[in-house]
């Protein structure tokens, strides 16, 4: 796992590389699914969710971005959650829902680089039962898991 260093200037530096780095390097590391760990040159204290956070944040602001994926009303729903009492499995739900769509738009690719073997009616029911599968999935693994919580 490559360690990244935060010092106090905020500059980023790269252990392994023996460099400085900035946010978008790190952003092509998570394009390139290079493992690796952000910690505080001083305490040794893990900051790789936060310089995460602010990748993100960095790519919703962006001018050229037209594509943003947290539109406000997805914002204001998050702080929703996030000032609710108990805890929801959200984190584990939106993860594996984001690897479907990641592995979905995959086979997307490579289904038009192999050439389409069906046509696009076939392509399009083949991904909805795919979907529909992995939801209804989620939703048995939810119900097991709401059914061994404890009664209050």
């Amino acid at each position: 796992m490559r360690v990244i260093r935060k010092y106090a200037n905020r500059r980023l530096y790269d252990t392994q590389q023996s460099h400085y780095v900035t946010l978008e390097d790190l952003r092509c590391l998570v394009l390139d699914e290079v493992p690796f760990r952000v910690e505080d040159a001083k305490s040794g204290e893990d900051l790789t969710r936060p310089i995460l956070l602010s990748i993100i944040t960095e790519q919703e602001q962006r001018n050229d971005n037209d594509a943003d994926v947290f539109s406000n009303n997805l914002l204001e729903q998050l702080i929703r959650i996030y000032a609710m009492g108990q805890s929801l499995p959200l984190a584990r739900y939106l993860e594996q829902g984001t690897q479907l769509m990641l592995e979905q738009q995959r086979h997307m690719q490579d289904q038009w680089q192999q050439a389409i073997r069906h046509s696009p009616v076939e392509t399009m029911q083949e991904l909805a039962e795919e979907n529909l599968r992995f939801w209804q999935r989620m939703m048995r693994q939810n119900q097991a898991s709401d059914d061994d919580m404890p009664e209050r």
